[in-house]
């Protein structure tokens, strides 16, 4: 298993030491333009590739749901206590605490430990999470209007049409399929690339200060995670996938969010690498309880 979890990390650190080379080595990066590039286009596309066609039947995608809103909203109310502890704003920290990496690190993970039957599981996690990400996530990083803020997210719509596509047992006609396939390619590298820009700047400090986030943030995850799987009466299978899935390290995203807020984009990027260098350690364990 620990072959297999590098497997899926090694790409990400890989994606981040180039943008971190990049940087040191004196060439120009356009982080906005990027950043704006991966949101309106890249995004969409990915959520429509990764969701469109994955097989969950009505009843579990909603039950699986709700059990997923419940932890991000609790984990969202904890975020404020985190701040306090860690003498931080409520406001950098609420996505870190609210959003893990379910997408392209939770669900190859998930998908390796247990197999085709648990990662329909997966996928209803990360559509909850993409959910409430590009919603909440998106009017509380805004500097304008709420509503107009979400009219003009165009992830919004992704996941609306691949919630409607999940729940109809449809799958987008081949062209279409193609396109966002294609188009989706080139998101979660600019996003790593992006990232690793970002690390180049980090101080030692925050490098600390992000290891100490996540000694907080995991146990925390895992223990709301267990307590509202057990509340809301999930399957054995389904409230251990709910558990891995929000023990996840922090999803670059954030950063993302961060950086087009200007909330301290270099501090959340310390979280996002930090997290995902401490999940080498501690997903192992957590795989060997949940399996």
């Amino acid at each position: 298993m620990l072959a297999e979890l590098f497997a899926v990390m090694a790409p990400v650190l890989a994606g981040a030491g180039l943008g971190y080379l990049w940087v040191r080595l004196g060439h120009p990066y356009p982080v906005d333009f990027i950043t704006r590039l991966v949101f309106n286009i890249g995004t969409p596309a990915l959520v429509l590739a990764s969701l469109s066609g994955a097989n969950i039947d009505a009843n579990s995608f909603g039950q699986m749901m709700f059990a997923t809103a419940m932890v991000i909203l609790t984990m969202g109310a904890a975020s404020v206590v985190v701040a306090k502890l860690l003498r931080r704003s409520w406001r950098v920290l609420l996505a870190p605490m609210m959003y893990p990496n379910t997408g392209n690190m939770g669900l190859p993970v998930v998908l390796y430990a247990f197999g085709s039957a648990g990662f329909a599981y997966g996928i209803t996690v990360m559509v909850t999470v993409s959910l409430f990400q590009f919603t909440l996530g998106a009017v509380l990083n805004s500097n304008g209007s709420p509503t107009k803020t979400l009219l003009k997210t165009p992830t919004v719509y992704a996941i609306l049409i691949s919630m409607a596509l999940l729940l109809t047992d449809t799958s987008l006609p081949p062209w279409l399929a193609n396109t966002v396939d294609l188009m989706s390619g080139f998101t979660v590298p600019l996003m790593l690339i992006t990232l690793g820009v970002s690390l180049a700047s980090i101080q030692v400090k925050s490098l600390r200060s992000g290891i100490g986030f996540s000694l907080v943030r995991i146990p925390l995850a895992a223990g709301a995670a267990w307590l509202i799987a057990g509340w809301i009466g999930l399957p054995p299978l389904a409230q251990s996938i709910l558990i891995l899935q929000m023990c996840m390290p922090v999803a670059v995203f954030n950063y993302l969010f961060a950086q087009r807020a200007q909330r301290e984009p270099a501090y959340v990027a310390s979280l996002v690498f930090c997290s995902t260098l401490l999940a080498l350690v501690y997903l192992p364990v957590l795989l060997a309880f949940l399996m």
